[in-house]
């Protein structure tokens, strides 16, 4: 492996060639599961945070409403991460977006980020959230940071939820 003067131990080319393929893989396995649902969408597929992303958007197809439900998207995005490892074989951490479900995703999260502010300002001394997913708790972090407030998570598998306190 090739090193960088930032990180000996990082090749950012074979990361993002791999990356790449990770997004192709999945581009293709969502194309498969497209076809047989005969619902439309055109892929994009992108690298950033050191993850792979596929966006599936549409020209106003309402089959897609139905997909970009965020607990189905989830329940793909686990199918797309399964399916790019069996032909990597390497476990994937690609990033699934079906008509825009992550943006409304995220804006939920910082909805509901705020709430908890809310109750901080009220005098809690902390406020949980909900368990998510790791990625979910990501986005709620870097929300908070935002926000200039501290966050961790706790508990374990399906339990894990993120828990925000003043600094």
């Amino acid at each position: 492996m090739s090193t960088t003067p930032e990180n000996p131990t990082i090749d950012p080319v074979g990361d993002l060639s791999e990356l790449e393929r990770e997004g192709d893989i999945a581009a293709d396995f969502l194309e498969g599961l497209l076809d047989i649902a005969d619902v439309g969408g055109d892929l994009a597929l992108d690298v950033r945070n050191g993850r792979a992303y596929v966006s599936v958007e549409s020209d106003g197809d309402g089959g897609l409403r139905t997909l970009s439900d965020p607990d189905t998207v989830q329940a793909l995005q686990e199918l797309t991460r399964l399916a790019v490892q069996v032909r990597a074989g390497r476990a994937s951490r690609v990033i699934l977006d079906i008509g825009g479900s992550r943006d409304a995703r995220q804006q939920a999260l910082a909805d509901l980020v705020d709430r908890a502010i809310a109750r901080l300002d009220e005098g809690a001394s902390q406020a949980s959230l909900p368990p998510m997913s790791s990625y979910e708790r990501k986005l709620v972090h870097d929300i908070v940071s935002e926000r200039g407030l501290v966050s961790e998570s706790y508990g374990e598998g399906a339990d894990r939820h993120t828990v925000i306190r003043r600094a």
